[in-house]
């Protein structure tokens, strides 16, 4: 039996001690309660240490039979009738030795006719099922990830609705997580549901193995940084647990072809998967997962892998239901394999398109990729060097449905590029984001023959250097539908440039995000509460230093649905403060004032005025406001969040 089990009597465990090496751990057994792991009782009866009298002879201390002498196999027949619930978990106090032998017990070794005993009801005909639902999550990081508390956390889920989520990140450098804290696991948690493992060297094939054998019912598999899991390992998994539905994998070396092989024949479930810089894997691993006849994928990620031109292909052939699609840094893939994964004729259903980092998106590559996916709503495109202004619209004129375009760090755009999407977008473009794209510079264009972009709803610059007044104004009669403005980091942008877009968007700003753009004052805050203060509920004017309590004034007159205001590091006031706690009709939920130095403790009574509809409030850096101050508004306003 103890081969069975795995385990000896040997110095590992403490007969008649603490179960733990220090205090910390011992904190994780808690009193009894609904939420609780383990039931600990308050008092344990101790020891008989005198000579008693047996059947008229006397006994010395020596020749007693104490519960730690008992062999390994009678204490597991005693544990395995033991009724579920607070008995168990008792028992578990007891020593490691019982928390190990209780941890190792499975299912199908519990006594199926053992009643449930409950001191206050007596017998309970009906007791818990064995591993319950998997209704409770547990996460453990750091120093606090051990094999001790992965055996609690087994014993003590058991009967309370079961565990559905484990996560471990990073492992006790001195006991860390082992195979052997995820047999106990696998044997108490047969209802798991969602394994996440990062940055564990210790977990090896054995602990994966045991859990794909005790939990079938595995849906989610997330291993990050897992060095001495391997090919073996994921076969288990895929050959035991045929729910699996989402499959993560990352730096994990020893993970290649076979292992991708075996998910694809037996996980026929399986609907998402993300492989990042895992060297082992090449275009055979993607293709005989992909071309397997019983996989349906829906989101796929490849990242950081040296897979070429054949896995586009394939991705291309046989991606018939995928709808979600990221491909990151894959620096063997050439124009060739994007062009032909968009002649495959097999993404029809694809709607998101993130491409970062790759060498082979091109203006012909892309275009391809455009007209082979008629259903595409949203394009990211991130550091495509050999994307020029041509390439760009031709790939938004291919792909006619698209509703959403991220630029970032695409260098070789321009303005060209830029309002040539806008001029032929079409009906559909709702949304379009700029973000650090430094070829974006200030040009003058005639808009005499050019009809508007009605359907465009979103408009985001971030980062973007050169973009000024010139390119905002064209924006601003060519766009005149616009609700969610995003301008940050713009410091050459002033009131000038943005005047014109407040006066000719016509929907109603909803959000506007100015921060970083130093040069707006409060003249442009008048007129944007002035046209839109009935639809406006987010400002976020952080960084803006010319901004004052006049334009504090124009809000809490003109924004009585502004839900959502940020004026930090602005030279706002206490009056200003006040300003805004006397408003009528005002519902203000989130409010930053953060490097705000002119803002005193003076402004406290404002701020508990505030405070009856506020749900967070930002008074971090303001060196004018004491600590006892803030000490009086953590009490006061105790229903809002406050950072300080």
């Amino acid at each position: 039996m103890s081969k069975v089990l795995a385990f000896s009597r040997g110095a590992d465990f403490c007969p008649g001690g603490s179960i733990f090496a220090d205090d910390e751990d011992a904190s994780f057994f808690l009193p009894r309660g609904h939420q609780v792991d383990v039931y600990f009782p308050t008092r344990k009866r101790s020891r008989i240490n005198a000579p008693f009298v047996f059947s008229g002879e006397l006994f010395d201390q020596k020749h007693k039979t104490s519960f730690e002498s008992l062999p390994d196999e009678c204490l597991f027949e005693i544990f395995r009738r033991l009724p579920e619930g607070e008995d168990r978990s008792a028992c578990a106090c007891v020593s490691k030795r019982c928390l190990t032998l209780l941890s190792n017990i499975c299912k199908n070794e519990i006594c199926s006719n053992i009643k449930n005993i409950r001191p206050e009801n007596g017998f309970s005909e009906k007791g818990h099922e064995f591993g319950g639902e998997g209704y409770l999550s547990r996460s453990l990081e750091g120093k606090k990830a051990t094999d001790v508390r992965l055996a609690a956390i087994s014993v003590g889920t058991a009967s309370r609705g079961g565990l559905g989520k484990l996560s471990i990140r990073g492992s006790n450098s001195d006991r860390g997580v082992t195979n052997l804290g995820l047999k106990a696991v696998a044997h108490g948690c047969p209802s798991l549901k969602t394994l996440s493992i990062w940055n564990v060297a210790t977990i090896g094939d054995g602990g994966l193995i045991e859990i794909a054998s005790g939990c079938q019912q595995l849906e989610k598999l997330d291993l990050c940084k897992c060095p001495t899991i391997s090919d073996k390992a994921l076969i288990a998994v895929a050959k035991n647990c045929p729910n699996l539905a989402e499959l993560l994998l990352e730096s994990c070396p020893n993970i290649g072809n076979e292992g991708l092989e075996a998910i694809g024949k037996c996980c026929s479930n399986l609907r998402s998967i993300s492989i990042k810089d895992c060297t082992s894997v090449s275009d055979q691993g993607i293709a005989s997962l992909f071309s397997s006849a019983s996989l349906s994928l829906t989101k796929v990620k490849l990242q950081a892998l040296t897979v070429s031109d054949l896995s586009l292909a394939v991705i291309g052939h046989y991606g018939k239901a995928v709808t979600d699609l990221v491909l990151n840094f894959l620096p063997n893939v050439s124009e060739r394999g994007f062009w032909v994964m968009g002649n495959g004729n097999g993404l029809q259903k694809l709607k998101s398109l993130t491409v970062a980092s790759c060498q082979g998106a091109t203006d012909i590559g892309l275009e391809a990729v455009g007209k082979g996916c008629p259903n595409m709503k949203s394009a990211h495109l991130r550091k495509c060097v050999f994307l020029s202004d041509n390439g760009l619209v031709s790939f938004t004129k291919a792909a006619v449905t698209l509703e959403s375009l991220q630029l970032e760090e695409c260098h070789s755009v321009t303005q060209n590029g830029f309002f040539g999407v806008l001029f032929n977008c079409g009906a559909n473009l709702k949304a379009i984001s700029l973000v650090s794209c430094f070829g974006i510079k200030d040009m003058n264009l005639s808009l005499s023959s050019i009809s508007p972009c009605e359907s465009l709803r979103s408009l985001s610059i971030c980062n973007c250097p050169s973009f000024g007044n010139t390119t905002l104004y064209v924006l601003g009669k060519l766009c005149p539908q616009l609700q969610y403005i995003e301008l940050t980091g713009l410091e050459g942008l002033t009131d000038d440039g943005f005047l014109p877009l407040l006066k000719s968007s016509k929907a109603g700003l909803v959000k506007v995000n100015l921060s970083g753009c130093v040069n707006l004052t409060d003249k442009l805050v008048l007129c944007l509460a002035n046209l839109h203060g009935w639809t406006l509920e987010t400002l976020n004017l952080d960084g803006c230093k010319n901004i004052t309590d006049s334009s504090l004034m124009a809000i809490s007159e003109n924004c009585p649905f502004l839900c959502d205001l940020d004026v930090s590091k602005c030279a706002i006031t206490d009056s200003g403060i006040a300003v805004l706690a006397d408003a009528e009709q005002f519902n203000l939920q989130v409010l930053s004032i953060s490097g705000c130095t002119l803002v005193s403790d003076w402004s406290l009574p404002a701020l508990r005025k505030l405070g009856h509809t506020l749900l967070g409030l930002n008074i971090q850096h303001c060196n004018a406001i004491s600590s006892s101050t803030i000490d009086m508004l953590l009490e006061l306003l105790w229903r809002c969040k406050i950072l300080s």
